[in-house]
């Protein structure tokens, strides 16, 4: 008997925080939009990360089924001393019964299940219903590399990397310096860190594909080497599938209060004139830091746009609401006295959030000083930004050493002052450099930049690599429902 041909549903599971929601709703959506998918995403949250994210996904409920899970209460399972990795990971598993009790609800069956870096326990559940799985690497092949090899990296060559500084060696790719390490080295007495890590790297390799968010361009060398079986094929052999740059496009019609006065303002100044200055949705710094930036973008006498949190002492991560006392003239009590009076004629202070896709592509943004999170990084390159980077925590000192020293497409500081603080001077110099348009060295980073967008661009075009390998991972999807089409 001939059966009526079936829409292809697949299931994406998401993480907290909008580092990792954004880039799943957009691979989601390319799924629908490009190959006529059923797409259910399901949101893991918590207290917290619910309030963030609900503004954000509201345009993409017409093409995709948007489940948030039931909150998992975090303040019985994580404390403020435990690793941000090993947060997300104890979340991510007490969410595995309400997944699974929600795929056991969904019509049609879905075919495939896609999770991101932190949701591979959930493979057990795909495993359990007969669904391909798949691994969305949200942040950049090299740290997929370093992902897949740390489970079998000697203890000798870690332990040098840790404790004398010596680069970590990735078989066919550059070494990681120890300036760009991960924040997992610094902790090399956190075994549950070191465990969980190493499990990622594990299940990661029993996947039927890995999708990274990155592009073949971008990063020949290190996908090269993801695919040779005698280099990191021989601890992997998943397909890679580069998909990249997926990012929330500019939505001009959205409707925040903040963001009409960021883009109104912007509207009155030069062309490349200002400096976008963010940390992510989390990064926050210490009061000290906070007090040097904000003296650093005063004496630089730059135009700037400063999206600021309340500084937290114990962490650079989760940044949370609170009340805030602050001057006559507006400035927060945690800044120096008056800087919003004094700035008042350059600079623009937005307090905890601000629509960062739009600012980045409005022509008066001549560059971003950043966290270095993967969204931040690909948003500046899709908008041919130039970047400063200030890493925080977990893969950041990656991305920064590989936009720094292998593209050439930023600029960071290495003046580190006492107690870990970057001091005013150097920021102001830093500043001024990337944003002295007609000298030497900005130039090359901006001739950089509008490379690796014209590669970006190449690669999501029709016929390009990453519409190929998203191409290849949809007709694995089709197939296995063609193939069970043919049994019932």
């Amino acid at each position: 008997m001939e059966v009526a041909p079936t829409k292809t549903h697949i299931t994406l599971l998401t993480s907290p925080g909008m580092g990792h929601l954004i880039p799943v709703l957009e691979l989601g959506q390319c799924f629908a939009v490009h190959h006529g998918f059923l797409v259910t995403i399901f949101v893991v949250t918590t207290d917290a990360s619910t309030a963030q994210q609900l503004p954000h996904y509201s345009s993409y409920r017409d093409l995709l089924n948007i489940v948030f899970l039931s909150p998992v209460g975090v303040s019985d399972l994580v404390t403020d001393s435990m690793a941000i990795l090993s947060q997300l990971v104890l979340i991510m598993r007490h969410a595995m019964p309400i997944l699974r009790a929600e795929i056991a609800e969904l019509k049609p069956r879905p075919l495939a299940l896609v999770v991101d870096l932190f949701g591979t326990e959930a493979f057990e559940i795909a495993d359990d219903f007969g669904m391909l799985k798949y691994v969305f690497n949200t942040t950049n092949a090299w740290f997929l590399a370093l992902t897949l090899y740390y489970p079998h990296h000697d203890e000798t060559s870690k332990h040098d990397h840790v404790y004398l500084h010596k680069p970590l060696d990735i078989p066919g790719c550059a070494p990681l310096e120890y300036e760009g390490t991960l924040d997992l080295n610094s902790r090399p007495d956190d075994r549950v860190l070191q465990e969980d890590y190493a499990k990622m790297g594990l299940d990661m390799a029993k996947a039927d594909g890995i999708l990274v968010n990155s592009w073949e361009c971008l990063e020949p060398r290190t996908l090269k080497a993801l695919r040779d079986p005698n280099l990191l094929g021989r601890f992997s052999s998943v397909p890679v599938h580069p998909v990249g740059p997926l990012i929330r496009p500019v939505n001009p019609v959205e409707n925040f209060v903040s963001r009409s006065k960021v883009l109104d303002w912007l509207d009155l100044q030069p062309a490349r004139s200002v400096l976008y200055v963010s940390f992510g949705s989390g990064g926050t710094l210490s009061a000290d830091q906070l007090t040097e930036l904000a003296w650093g973008l005063e004496v630089s006498q730059q135009r700037f746009v400063w999206v600021v949190r309340p500084p937290i002492e114990s962490s650079s991560f989760g940044s949370y609401f609170r009340q805030d006392k602050r001057t006559k003239d507006g400035t927060p009590d945690y800044l120096p006295d008056g800087f919003v009076s004094r700035t008042r004629e350059v600079g623009l202070v937005v307090e905890m959030w601000a629509p960062q896709t739009e600012i980045l592509a409005h022509e008066s943004v001549g560059a971003f000083l950043s966290h270095g999170g993967w969204n931040s990084i690909l948003e500046s390159v899709v908008n041919e930004v130039p970047m400063i980077c200030w890493p925080l925590y977990a893969e950041q000192g990656m991305n920064a050493a590989m936009l720094s020293d292998h593209l050439g497409m930023a600029t960071r500081s290495r003046e580190v002052g006492p107690g870990g603080v970057v001091e005013r001077e150097v920021i102001k110099e830093m500043i001024r450099r990337a944003m002295e348009k007609d000298q030497e060295p900005a130039k090359f980073v901006r001739a950089k930049v509008l490379e690796l967008k014209r590669s970006a661009e190449a690669a999501l075009a029709k016929g390009g690599s990453s519409r190929g390998s998203l191409e290849q991972v949809a007709k694995e999807c089709e197939t296995g429902l063609r193939e069970t089409a043919r049994g019932a």
